[in-house]
């Protein structure tokens, strides 16, 4: 009896070397292997619900504190898009769209054990632009100028303010190398700014700016971070 005790103590001292071992390291490096998130909306973008996967786009830098990190996250993302502008059969706009942003926020730990859920919050800022073209899509516009609509040159940019709550899941295989899984609601506030130049003979532009807000669900992102400087 006694020696089953003595191994049982042995297992839980073990457990609680390793439960204090994750919280000796100063600094983590994280980066984002996948990513399930809603990006800003487009011009007049229709499906404004729609998420966008991505990978190693984004990435971390973290200084321990016990049980709080304090974290500064990046991330940048340039890829190409087609959207469907203001209805079904209106405009196709088709270009490149560049996104990227900059936060500085936190996270608490809820335990010290090889499985550690967390929440924390971040702050920061986001740019996000589209240059391409707008093509019409109107059957009845096609059909009187026989198909020979000339495109529309459009340019639109966001920037502004963007705060994240965050919840998340971190397991630690070894101390020093961690995996998360997190989700997190982007508030983002920005100004404005939409161009259009019909391509034409004319050069017509427009110009329009706005001060506005939207809400963006991130549901997953999935990374790993490695754990430095022990200050054991």
């Amino acid at each position: 009896m006694k020696k089953q005790v003595l191994i049982m103590l042995s297992l839980l001292l073990s457990s609680t070397a390793f439960s204090q071992i994750n919280g000796d390291y100063n600094y983590s490096i994280a980066v984002r292997g996948y990513n399930l998130m809603q990006m800003p909306r487009i011009l007049n973008q229709k499906e404004v619900g729609k998420l966008t996967e991505t990978s190693f786009h984004s990435g971390m830098l973290k200084f321990n504190d016990n049980q709080i990190s304090y974290r500064l996250s990046g991330s940048y993302l340039k890829k190409n898009v087609q959207i469907v502008n203001n209805c079904l059969n209106c405009e196709e706009a088709n270009g490149k769209m560049t996104d990227y942003s900059f936060k500085l926020g936190f996270e608490k730990n809820l335990n010290f054990s090889r499985i550690q859920p967390y929440f924390g919050f971040d702050v920061g800022y986001r740019y996000n632009k589209f240059e391409g073209t707008l093509v019409s899509k109107n059957p009845i516009a096609l059909a009187a100028e026989g198909a020979a609509l000339s495109p529309t040159g459009a340019e639109a940019s966001k920037s502004g303010f963007i705060a994240s709550p965050v919840m998340g899941l971190k397991i630690n295989p070894i101390p020093q190398v961690t995996l998360f899984a997190e989700a997190s609601l982007d508030f983002f506030v920005f100004y404005e700014r939409q161009e259009t130049v019909t391509l034409d003979i004319n050069n017509t532009r427009t110009f329009n700016k706005y001060n506005k807000s939207e809400f963006l669900l991130n549901p997953i992102s999935i990374g790993i971070q490695v754990n430095i400087g022990s200050n054991r």
